[in-house]
């Protein structure tokens, strides 16, 4: 089973690697934006000419929200022409895309945890840009998981938990906004939630070719639709911040402050915790509380 990996470089493409190994029974490709540039349509079919990838996880970006408010153009590009690209040539090498979208596709304005139906509102180009991409690829095949996802960090990349170690080094005391309500996510947690997602849709698979008098099925059980996924439990940016001084160690004066004290060029969803209901109900996957996995997360 060959499973390519867009994105290499990044957060999640690094932590797909990180666990690469725990996974014997999967041949992973990864490929960064010089080998496999999603903008490039001739350059991905050359690609899944060589690779014929059975799955493709995208975890290729543009993840800068508030510089994507004075670049549209190159969000545009990445986040929508790219998840097109790939849904096209997916489409015609029969591979199954793994296509990682974000909370920011909602306004932030429910009081409780969204749900996969629950209407899209974006209120900046990131969130724009990543939705129309999710329609990009509905638009072009059926063979598809979109995973929306939200407050990504991890030992890899540039993240909020890195960025607050690095200021905690660089001062004395920090202010961060605690009126944004969400879920932090383990990158780890959501790579192998990716792979128990394929290894999944590769059982039933073989179900439905090799049926047993035990375990028959008429058809394979493949559930392809969006999928939310963070770990369990909701906090403000403040309340991270501070876990992760807890954790570390570290003393520092943190100050709660409103997101009106804290202006950026892209407004922020004020709540944006995700209904893990689906992915946990389709794919038994177990699901770590936020401040267990973050416990694990060492730099």
């Amino acid at each position: 089973m060959v499973v390519l990996v867009t994105g290499a470089n990044g957060q999640l493409g690094q932590a797909l690697q990180s666990i690469s190994g725990n996974h014997p029974e999967i041949d992973f490709v990864f490929c960064d934006s010089t080998r496999l540039d999603i903008t490039d349509l001739n350059n991905i079919k050359q690609s899944f000419k060589q690779i014929k990838p059975h799955y493709c996880i995208n975890s290729a970006a543009y993840t800068a929200v508030d510089k994507a408010e004075s670049e549209p153009e190159k969000a545009q590009l990445i986040n929508v022409k790219g998840a097109e690209n790939l849904a096209e040539v997916c489409k015609e090498y029969d591979s199954i895309l793994l296509h990682v979208s974000t909370d920011f596709v909602f306004d932030g304005s429910n009081k409780i945890a969204y749900k996969e139906e629950d209407s899209p509102n974006p209120t900046g180009v990131y969130g724009l840009t990543k939705l129309q991409g999710e329609k990009a690829i509905q638009e072009t095949f059926d063979n598809y998981f979109i995973i929306r996802t939200s407050w990504v960090y991890s030992q890899f990349a540039n993240n909020f938990m890195k960025t607050m170690l690095r200021l905690a080094s660089e001062r004395d005391s920090l202010s961060v906004v605690n009126d944004q309500i969400g879920t932090p996510t383990n990158a780890v947690d959501l790579a192998e939630v990716l792979i128990s997602m394929i290894c999944h849709t590769e059982r039933s698979r073989s179900a439905y070719l090799q049926p047993t008098t035990s375990n028959c099925q008429t058809e394979p059980v493949e559930v392809f639709g969006i999928y939310n996924f963070s770990n369990e439990g909701k906090c403000s940016w403040y309340d991270f911040a501070k876990e992760i001084f807890e954790i570390n160690n570290i003393n520092i004066n943190l100050n709660p402050i409103p997101t009106t004290s804290f202006p950026t060029p892209a407004k922020r969803p004020a709540f944006s915790v995700l209904d893990k209901t689906k992915i946990k109900k389709v794919f038994q996957v177990e699901i770590k509380d936020w401040k267990e996995s973050l416990r694990t997360c060492k730099i």
